[in-house]
């Protein structure tokens, strides 16, 4: 298998709500919520970066598309990294996570490896670092 992953989807559980935290707390773009017209369509869309987007796509609908129940989801069985350029600009996209209704489950801060990071969950429990790596290269 060739590595290339194009789309990392979150399961929600209320597409609006995640929409809104997304776009209007979080500033990302999007063109909102597309496929409606579908039962089970309802999606939004998020580009990340060149060549990978973000989709929030409903919990009912990824059960009905792959046959699975739903269960109850774990925070930690998945994180999301979101890597920045200094440590300043991480306390500021924590602070704007937590004005969008985010929950801070760590504060940021120093780590043990010299990098700086802190975390918070989305309104749907999905779990992010905010990390500033000296190591890495922006």
């Amino acid at each position: 298998m060739k590595s290339h992953i194009t789309v990392i989807t979150l399961g929600v559980d209320d597409l609006q709500r995640s929409l809104s935290f997304y776009r209007d707390g979080l500033g990302l773009a999007t063109e909102g919520i597309v496929g409606e017209e579908f039962e089970y369509g309802a999606v939004v869309f998020i580009d990340m970066q060149p060549g990978l987007r973000l989709a929030l796509w409903p919990r009912r609908s990824i059960a009905h598309d792959t046959g699975l129940v739903i269960g109850s989801p774990n925070p930690t069985d998945m994180t999301l990294g979101h890597n920045v350029s200094s440590a300043a600009e991480v306390d500021a996209v924590m602070a704007r996570a937590s004005s969008a209704g985010a929950v801070v489950v760590k504060p940021a801060q120093d780590t043990f490896w010299g990098g700086y990071a802190g975390y918070f969950q989305d309104p749907d429990g999905h779990l992010w670092e905010v990390v500033w790596n000296p190591q890495w290269l922006e």
